[in-house]
């Protein structure tokens, strides 16, 4: 008697279950994990705008007179549009990094006191003055 090699019908069904309940797991784990990649470039672009905002400050005495002195880079973050707006009478200001494409729904900011909010977050905002890359959780 000659024995069969090779897998029956049955075990390659459970193999390609076993696949499916592996795929269907880590795929939106892996998706969340490149879109909180994407987010960084942003709020260093949005750190460097209030330090040259700062630098503005400490040789005029305020951030502008009817729009925010320092413009922003004309080559800004991918994924990101930055704004400012000044706050009592040029001696505030609040700069906004708002996610468009792939990041649409995230929105940061900071304002001249140095104080970093998350405003808006797919998964949430988080209570604390923070900026948060995983929603309602404070990046440490």
């Amino acid at each position: 008697m000659r024995r069969s090699r090779g897998f029956t019908l049955i075990e390659l069904l459970v193999g390609m279950v076993v696949l499916a309940i592996i795929t269907s797991v880590a795929l939106p784990s892996y998706t969340s994990y490149i879109k909180r990649s994407k987010v960084p470039p942003g709020l260093d672009a949005l750190s460097a705008y209030a330090t040259r905002m700062e630098q503005r400050y400490q040789d005029t005495g305020n951030y502008g007179t009817s729009s925010c002195a320092v413009a922003f880079p004309s080559t800004g973050p991918a994924n990101f549009t930055l704004t400012c707006s000044l706050t009592n009478s040029g001696q505030g200001f609040q700069a906004t990094a708002t996610g468009s494409d792939t990041l649409s729904g995230y929105v940061y900011t900071i304002d001249h006191n140095g104080t970093r909010r998350t405003t808006a977050h797919p998964a949430g905002v988080p209570s604390a003055a923070c900026w948060s890359t995983k929603g309602k959780v404070c990046d440490a």
